[in-house]
């Protein structure tokens, strides 16, 4: 029987493939609608009409309830018991511990991951101009700045960024950093803890990993296992 749940994503988006793996982990039965920015489908008026009134992706429509944002699409699911508690647990002492990842990481991490992939890699895609040295360095710096962060604080202790296990804290953060790769920024080069962690999500979470990651291991030329 076909799902009421439609999942609408494009794994050239981080967030949409955070939740294509959280989904395919969870077992969650859904439609795919592959949604191709590329081509700008998520620009028409029938999109933002019909589908999500922001225009971006990921997004869902669960039998006519349409949830837009990664974070409040995931909180929504496992609020209908869709995600299993070792993803996003609802002991609210360990929710409280992912939560706080999760909002810690919207305007540090993503923000400047993105910010760095979006100047070097995409913009010149789209325009034909390329940044400045002084530029790229700027925003290599701050993003460095939280992947330290990452280093030597969520993971100084533990084995993944919550504690002894993976939650979905891990495959949102795995998603924006493995995202660099495409403007050619190796963070395993400067960052050990982060390279074994990286392995660590990866194996938990293949074969979707590599499925969710497809896109990025073309176009960066690096498979993961590539060597350094």
């Amino acid at each position: 029987k076909m799902s009421s749940l439609r999942f609408y994503y494009d794994l050239m988006s981080q967030p949409s493939r955070a939740l294509f793996i959280v989904f395919r982990l969870s077992g969650m039965q859904y439609e795919d609608c592959v949604v191709e920015l590329r081509n700008g489908e998520h620009l028409t008026d029938e999109y933002k009409q019909n589908i999500n009134r922001f225009q971006r992706v990921p997004c869902i429509n669960d039998n006519g309830y349409k949830l837009a944002e990664s974070v409040a699409i995931l909180r929504y699911l496992s609020a209908k018991g869709k995600i299993p508690e070792h993803l996003y647990p609802k002991y609210f002492v360990d929710q409280g511990r992912v939560d706080e990842f999760l909002e810690w990481q919207h305007n540090t991490l993503r923000v400047t991951c993105a910010l760095y992939f979006r100047t070097i890699w995409l913009d010149p895609l789209l325009t034909g101009r390329t940044p400045t040295e002084a530029k790229i360095e700027t925003l290599r710096m701050h993003m460095e700045r939280n992947l330290d962060i990452i280093e030597e604080i969520w993971l100084a202790k533990s084995e993944f960024l919550t504690g002894s296990a993976l939650t979905v804290a891990d495959i949102f953060a795995a998603c924006e950093i493995e995202q660099t790769r495409m403007a050619d920024y190796d963070v395993r080069i400067k960052y050990p803890k982060i390279r074994a962690w990286l392995k660590r999500v990866r194996q938990y979470c293949n074969p979707h990993y590599d499925a969710a990651h497809h896109f990025v291991y073309k176009i960066s030329g690096t498979g993961p296992q590539a060597k350094l």
